[in-house]
């Protein structure tokens, strides 16, 4: 067996970075995962890893959490255009997207006083069954109900996030093995939750209002997971006519639903959700940490009548309970109007950090709503969705390509989604600048349209 501890892992660096100073590995291009690159070489993973360091060291490649790590493009300016500085400032990332209103701690902070009294504490710090208490399924059957939607206590359950109100949701319904109709761009969490639940999505055809209602009757489901309202990542929206008859499709065929609703509360003016329309087939996700604090990872599911008990089964055996004090919190907050106030912040909030990505992005294919945290950004010819996530990341900049979103591994677009929440606005302007200037070259370096 070698000794693979005698080779010099500066040594491998150096190779490689004679590759990319020859051209033979381009910007953007992915490297070979480690522990591969590793055995081709008959090196130990230990030197391989430490290789790879040394080159982000450099400033040769960025390594993407999850994708990979990429040859990164040259850093320079696009004539004519001021970028924000390359190489190693903090990174501006697009790719978180939690929201928070001005102020938020001032408002959110009274709230918490009367908890912090050791008798309230004693009791606020119990564990919180599914059902939580019926102060909470009040305050929350409040907070969710919408015009042409009402909700009755006894329907609310929670869950610790509302990425764990997916999975309750589904598990509940679905069996390992069963087949979960998805848009065949989805929430990427609920790839990784249909993974561990041993379930198999179903990329559906889509257009500018969403899910299709005849793809939905033409696939052969166990269930499906829709969002309705301001789709994460296209922020499309289904009109009143589209969701009653994809109402009536489910109806037709039995089929159960999960509906996401956690960024409906940015849209007032959306109709009434999917729910409305099939009550008895309808379990709704939704959440706090948008509406109120990222911090808040309180989750919300709706459940038709007479479903509680045994979708409380599979948060119970999922372990996926909310904390208690965090439901206590979220009443006092509720009572009061500091939700409220703060979702009145976020939308206007997201509206100026829209009129942002308008004029920094105006001249590109990008799909978005004035009342959404997030854009689509179908990028200009040339440009593959891992290339330009290498190039912007060369910047500072963290997007998140359209393959996250992907069902199909095969119908990849070459898009990315910018999450527009994070970013402090000074930040998120100079991000959207430096982005288009980026864009308006080719990989490479070379200009469109030289």
């Amino acid at each position: 067996m070698a000794d693979h501890r005698r080779i010099d892992y500066r040594r491998v660096a150096d190779r490689i970075a004679a590759d990319i100073a020859a051209g033979r590995l381009q910007p953007g291009e992915r490297l070979l995962p480690q522990r591969r690159f590793a055995r081709r070489h008959g090196i130990a993973v230990s030197t391989a890893e430490r290789a790879y360091g040394e080159l982000v060291r450099r400033g040769l490649v960025v390594g993407e959490v999850g994708r990979g790590t990429f040859v990164r493009a040259a850093p320079r300016q696009p004539a004519g255009r001021a970028l924000i500085e390359p190489a190693t400032t903090a990174t501006v990332n697009l790719e978180l997207n939690y929201p928070s209103a001005p102020h938020q701690s001032e408002l959110l902070a009274p709230v918490l006083a009367p908890l912090l009294r050791p008798d309230v504490l004693t009791e606020a710090l119990r564990p919180a069954p599914a059902a939580g208490t019926a102060a909470a399924r009040e305050a929350a059957a409040a907070l969710l109900a919408t015009p042409g939607w009402e909700i009755a206590p006894e329907q609310v359950l929670f869950t610790g996030s509302a990425r764990q109100a997916i999975a309750a949701a589904l598990a509940s319904l679905v069996r390992p093995g069963g087949r979960v109709g998805v848009e065949a761009l989805t929430y990427p969490l609920v790839k990784e939750i249909a993974a561990r639940l041993g379930l198999t999505l179903v990329p559906l055809a889509t257009d500018q209002e969403g899910l299709r209602p005849e793809a939905v009757a033409a696939a052969r489901l166990s269930a499906l997971y829709v969002q309705p309202t301001l789709h994460n990542p296209t922020s499309a929206t289904m009109g009143a006519g589209r969701r009653r008859r994809l109402a009536e499709v489910v109806a037709g065929l039995g089929l159960p639903v999960v509906e996401d609703r956690i960024w409906s509360f940015l849209d007032e003016s959306a109709p009434p959700p999917l729910a409305a329309h099939a009550p008895g087939l309808t379990l709704v996700v939704d959440g706090l940490s948008k509406r109120v604090a990222p911090g808040l990872t309180v989750g919300l599911l709706v459940v038709p009548p007479g479903r509680a008990e045994s979708v409380a089964g599979a948060v119970r055996s999922g372990g996926w309970s909310a904390g208690r004090f965090a439901l206590e919190a979220a009443v006092r907050w509720a009572g009061d109007g500091t939700v409220e106030r703060l979702v009145a912040a976020k939308r206007a909030d997201a509206a100026a950090r829209q009129r942002l990505v308008a004029r920094h992005l105006g001249g590109f294919r990008v799909r978005s709503d004035p009342r959404a945290y997030f854009a689509w950004w179908e990028l200009p010819a040339g440009w593959r969705a891992d290339t330009f996530t290498a190039a912007a990341a060369a910047y500072g900049i963290a997007v998140t390509p359209g393959t996250a979103f992907a069902v199909d591994p095969g119908h990849t677009p070459d898009a990315v989604r910018l999450g527009l929440a994070s970013a402090p606005p000074d930040d998120l302007d100079r991000a959207l600048r430096t982005l288009a200037a980026i864009a308006g070259e080719r990989p490479g370096g070379r200009r469109h349209g030289t």
